[in-house]
Parts: structure tokens; sequence; C-alpha cells
């Protein structure tokens, strides 16, 4: 069984079983058994859903930390768009990228800047394929991508095959550092600065290859660490060098604002993704050319490790995007092929009843007749997420008809009924015969 690496992970000392996560999960991926809630590595996406819904704050994203800046000779930041709109007006980016190298990088690369380059290139692919599927699926969501993978493994052939802006920016700040420092690439660090989960486990295991970038640390973590820096003098200036077009990328619909070839489309939040997704599968949509999906409502600045609160960051990336102009004309890769997925993604059945076609069908057919027979409640009082699950579960040799607490009192209360109807019984031995028997009149038949 493939062994996999989730930023997502549970306390279990803080959980109390309060099955909030089961209902909001987008994978049915976790379970509250004994009282715990218990994750199913192979369907969890790392979208972090229920980060945000715990209110005992039992889930938690594990991210890289600052001292892992002490394993490479040289380290890059690569700040995610939507990173500056956690900070005030008057921390403009160039404050911000300079506190970064007071914090300890000796350089930035902005992710912004590769998000531009991104934009060029899924432009050209939609031109120069005209006989690709429609809609083509935006691949810089991993939380999206991970869905298909799980939920929605016929729609991986309408992820666009171009790498995500993360991806490319840690390859070119790699590439730049190399020609700059002389170092080996491999001595060389990129850290992601990062609004989500997600992110980090697309670091940690890659959907395909191996990852450009060599960290990811938490946004919630950097901006603490930055808000004392940006008060003091700025000693070592950066002048940004992505414009509103690539900033654009941190919020929903911006990634479309820098496409702007065909018919676009955007949708945010993991349940508004998958309701556009499930008509995608059923044959819909194909008037649209190109599906923006990010799985943070608003984009990823309501990323589950942002600081900031997501419309006030929205309004802030607005004004940037508005306001933010290059300084330059950057010579970035021109060949779609610098930029393309170097092999497939592939699909993660972890939905699937058993790996034998036969067992599966026998399954099925069985936990439809199980689920026809539970209330229908999806009241999650089990541990599962719907009563379709549960007879999932069940037929499956993870649950038993007994955790559904509504058949449970029905089956007590057709006991209780039987126990009184049997104490106002009295056994033959101990009928009328068997008095006279005793009181001397002859002996009981």
């Amino acid at each position: 069984m493939q062994q996999y690496f989730h930023s997502v992970r549970l306390d279990e000392e803080k959980c109390r079983g309060c099955t909030n996560c089961i209902k909001h999960c987008p994978t049915e991926a976790i379970r509250v058994r004994k009282g715990r809630a218990r994750i199913i590595e192979e369907r969890c996406i790392d979208c972090g859903e229920c980060i945000r819904v715990c209110p005992n704050q039992a889930k938690l994203a594990i991210t890289d930390s600052l001292e892992k800046l002490k394993d490479f000779k040289y380290t890059i930041a690569l700040p995610a768009p939507s990173f500056y709109g956690q900070f005030k007006p008057e921390h403009t980016p160039a404050r911000v990228l300079s506190a970064l190298l007071a914090l300890g990088f000796d350089d930035v690369f902005e992710v912004a800047l590769a998000a531009e380059a991104v934009s060029w290139a899924i432009r050209h692919y939609l031109e120069v394929y005209p006989d690709r599927p429609r809609p083509l699926i935006s691949s810089a969501c991993p939380a999206v991508v991970r869905l298909i993978q799980v939920r929605f493994p016929s729609l991986l052939e309408h992820i666009i095959p171009i790498e995500s802006p993360m991806e490319i920016a840690g390859r070119m700040a790699r590439e730049q550092a190399c020609r700059k420092t002389g170092l080996e690439p491999g001595e060389i660090g990129t850290f992601f600065i990062t609004p989500c989960p997600a992110k980090v486990t697309e670091v940690k295991q890659p959907s395909e290859g191996r990852s450009s970038v060599d960290g990811a640390i938490s946004m919630a973590v950097v901006y603490g660490a930055l808000l004392k820096r940006l008060e003091m003098p700025v000693t070592n200036p950066v002048a940004p060098r992505a414009s509103g077009v690539g900033i654009g990328w941190g919020r929903a619909g911006g990634e479309n604002e820098a496409i702007k070839t065909g018919s676009l489309l955007a949708v945010d939040g993991i349940h508004s993704v998958i309701s556009v997704l499930d008509e995608i599968e059923r044959g819909g949509l194909t008037d649209i050319d190109y599906l923006e999906a990010q799985a943070c409502t608003g984009g990823c600045i309501g990323g589950p490790l942002v600081p900031q609160n997501p419309f006030v960051a929205r309004v802030r990336m607005g004004n940037l995007v508005k306001h933010h102009r290059s300084r330059e004309k950057w010579a970035y890769p021109r060949e779609l092929d610098y930029y393309r997925l170097k092999t497939p993604i592939p699909a993660r059945p972890a939905l699937t009843l058993a790996s034998d076609p036969r067992v599966a069908l026998a399954r099925l057919e069985e936990a439809e007749r199980i689920c026809a027979e539970l209330p229908g409640l999806d009241c999650g009082s089990c541990g599962s997420p719907s009563c379709r699950a549960l007879a999932e579960d069940i037929v499956q040799g993870y649950a038993r008809r007994s955790y559904c607490i509504f058949e449970l009192r029905e089956r007590l209360q057709q006991l209780a009924e039987e126990m009184v109807e049997l104490a106002q019984k009295q056994p033959p031995a101990m009928g009328r015969d068997w008095k006279q028997a005793r009181d001397g009149g002859g002996e009981a038949d």
C-alpha cells in the first residue's frame, strides 16, 4: 500500500469526538471511533477544511520551521502572492521583501513573478491546442488536483499539463541562484511561504516527479516573525519585480484576469468546486475553455494558514493589483516545454470498495441494501459522515450496524417489549396441571 505524507494532522488529546469535521470533509476522509477522530490517509487531500471547523483546535498543519534554513548554504524565500495582502498598506511589498532578508534568507524570488510567466504558458497552451478537453482545469491549487485524483479520476485529463507558479518559482529561483553564486543546485534551498497545508503536502509528496521547492513554511509563522522587523529601518532594500498581473493570483479570479483568453470560469470554496466538477463529469460546461478552481473561499487569501481576515486581505490585494506596476520587462522562458508537467497525474482510487471488481460490485449491492434500511438522517452520530458512508464502512468491515443510534434504539425497544412479554408468560411445567399435582390431585401430564 502506498504511503502518504499529510500536512494535516490530528491532536488526539484535544479531540472530543464532536463530529464537526466528518460533516465538512469533502472526501469523507474522517471517521469518529471510540470518541476520537480518525483520518483515512488515502482519502485526505489536505484541504484544511477540518482545521477551520474544529472547535477544539484538534486539527493542525505540520509545516517546516525557519530552522531548516540552516541545512543549506544559500536560501531563497518564495512568498506567495497572497502574502502581500496580509500587511497594512504602509508595509509595501518592497518592505516585506526586505524584511524577509532580515529574517535570515539570502534572497527572495516572488511567486507572483512566476505566476506572470505561467499566465503566458496557459494562454499559449489554450491557443496552440484547440482540440483539448473542455474545460481545462487549473493545476495551481494542489487541494483541487488531489480532489480530482481521489473523487473525480475521470477528469484527470482535463487538468492543464502546466506546472503551478510555486513550482516554476522554485525552479527559476534555483537556476538564478546557481548562476549568481556558483553553488550546486543541492546547496541552494528554496522555501515557499504557504497559505495552506495542501502546498506543504505538494512539496513533500508532489503529484508527479520531484518538487523544485525544498520546504514550505506557514504564512502565519513568517508573518509573526516579520512584524517587528517591518518597524525597523530598511538596510537592504529589495525592489519588487512582479506586477499586479502576478500578484492577483493570490485572490479568486486573479488567475483568469491574468490569462484573458477564451471563455473563463472561476470558482472558489471546496464544496462549490465539487458542484462544478460534478457538472463537468456529467458532460456539462463544454462551452468553457478554462476553469480556475480554488479550494479556499476567496482564493489563497482564505487559506487555513493565513493570519489576516480574508475580506480585509481581498481589499488590500485589490489595491495592490490596481496600483502595482512592474518596473522591468523580464525575459521569462517562452518555450512551452519549460512549464509542462513531466508525467501524467495519476488517479488515487481511494473511494473503491475493493480492488477486485467482482468483490466491489457485491459490496456495492450490499451497501445499497443496508443504506436503504438505515434512517437516512445523515446525523453523524455513528461516527461516519452519512448513512451511505456507514453502509460502505459496514460492508468493508470498518463498522457495525449497531453504530447507528436509531437502529440500536429500535432494537433495544424491541428487546424490552419481548422481555415484558416473556415476563408475563409461564412455562408449561408451571401451568395449572402442575399446581394440581402439587396440591395432591395426581401427577401432572
